[in-house]
């Protein structure tokens, strides 16, 4: 009779885990080609879930269900007004490992605002075990800037070029102005992993940020003295917070040693170690590509404010 029971409660688990096959992480291609992200999780026999849209920070949704063999995500937003922009995302099963999803959006008084638009998904492989960092390999050092001129980057997108090195070191400065829109900047070179050693002095409100293979961004923010926070100086942006303050003030150089390797982050900031070898599990805002998988450049985010980096050095992997 118990060996009954335990193998229906057995079955009935598995069955329940079949019934939901879209519980996990989700990499997506977003209406308009941006990257996006989309977990999903199960607790207490209730769904939730976060997404990434494009740029900014993962959130939490206002609404997760399963409808028949559907899943129907529901995001909310609010504008200067106050007033709630609704945004319902319908996602079914295609193939193995594939998402068809479709969005549309309506207005606080329930009008439709545009079409529907179409969009896809993968499924996220499951993070490896955590690297031992102690045994990696590296190849052969590389100076990412060559203190003289721009060689080896350009602009990510045609925009308003605040680059230039200035007195051995890369500047970025931005003019406010309606009519300007300055770009980020990224390396020719691809890489997949390796470390990073690079030093960065932040300027008044300073918000920058390293781009990782063009996927993840490690914060440079001009966030002395403020509680830590995952939008701060060396946080993996609105993923991975911070364990310790290690920021120094305005104006002073700060050193960063980065390193990527199985979807894994170590950041140590001043020569603090601040993220210890921690999963990554997704893009970040501003990302180039949801695809985790594939080599991509360091890039700079130039777009937001004025700030300085020099002596840069990237060490690959060798596996």
């Amino acid at each position: 009779m118990k060996h009954t029971a335990l193998s229906l409660l057995l079955a009935l688990s598995v069955s329940a885990s079949a019934a939901n096959p879209y519980l996990g992480r989700w990499a997506l291609t977003i209406p308009g080609g941006g990257a996006g992200w989309l977990g999903v999780e199960e607790k207490d026999g209730q769904l939730s879930s976060s997404v990434l849209w494009g740029g900014g920070s993962v959130v939490s949704t206002a609404g997760t269900k399963l409808e028949g063999d559907q899943l129907i995500v529901t995001r909310e937003q609010k504008n200067k007004e106050g007033k709630v922009t609704t945004e319902t995302i319908t996602a079914l099963i295609h193939g193995d490992q594939g998402l068809k999803l479709t969005t549309v959006k309506h207005n606080a008084e329930g009008k439709q605002l545009g079409q529907p638009a179409e969009f896809a998904g993968k499924r996220i492989a499951d993070i490896p075990a955590k690297p031992d960092l102690s045994k990696l390999k590296f190849g052969e050092q590389i100076q990412l800037l060559n203190g003289k001129d721009l060689t080896g980057w350009r602009l990510l997108k045609e925009a308003d070029n605040g680059w230039s090195v200035v007195d051995g070191m890369l500047q970025n400065r931005v003019v406010k102005a309606k009519d300007k829109h300055f770009g980020n900047l990224r390396t020719d070179a691809e890489f997949e992993d390796f470390n990073l050693k690079t030093e960065v002095r932040t300027q008044e409100g300073s918000n920058s940020g390293i781009y990782l293979r063009g996927i993840y961004e490690v914060q440079v923010m001009e966030s002395f003295g403020k509680p830590l926070d995952s939008h701060h100086m060396g946080a993996l942006y609105s993923r991975i917070t911070p364990s310790v303050n290690a920021e120094k003030p305005i104006g002073e150089w700060q050193t960063l040693d980065i390193t990527l390797v199985d979807r894994h982050l170590t950041v140590i900031l001043n020569g603090k170690t601040i993220i210890d070898n921690q999963p990554v599990l997704g893009c970040t805002g501003g990302a180039m590509t949801s695809d985790e998988f594939k080599p991509g450049p360091i890039y700079l985010q130039g777009d937001h404010t004025n700030v300085d980096y020099r002596n840069m050095l990237l060490r690959p992997v060798v596996k």
